[in-house]
C-alpha cells in the first residue's frame, strides 16, 4: 500500500514539473511571439515615418508645380491681353 501511494506521489510530483515545464514553454512561445511583434510594430512606425516624410515631401513638389502653373496661367493671360490690344490697334490700321 505504501508502494502504492509512493507511486502515486512521484506520479502526481512528475505530472506537477511536466505541467510546470509545458506552461513554462507556452509562455516562451508567447514571449517570442510578443517580441516578434514589437519587432514588426517597430519596422512599420519606421516605414510609416518615412512614407509620411515623402508625402510631405511630394505635397510640398505639388505646390510648387501649382504655383508655377498659376504664375504660367497669368503670364498666358496677360500676353492673350496684349496680342488682343495689338489685334485692335491692327483693325483700326486696316479700316480707313
Amino acid at each position: 500500500m505504501w508502494i502504492s501511494r509512493i507511486s502515486e506521489v512521484i506520479h502526481l510530483e512528475y505530472e506537477r514539473e511536466m505541467g510546470g515545464i509545458v506552461e513554462f514553454l507556452k509562455f516562451d512561445e508567447l514571449e517570442k511571439k510578443i517580441g516578434g511583434l514589437l519587432g514588426d510594430y517597430a519596422l512599420l512606425k519606421k516605414r510609416n515615418l518615412e512614407l509620411e516624410e515623402l508625402l510631405q515631401n511630394k505635397i510640398m513638389e505639388l505646390d510648387e508645380a501649382n504655383k508655377k502653373t498659376e504664375g504660367l496661367r497669368e503670364e498666358r493671360d496677360a500676353v492673350r491681353t496684349k496680342v488682343d490690344s495689338l489685334l485692335d490697334l491692327l483693325q483700326e490700321i486696316k479700316a480707313p
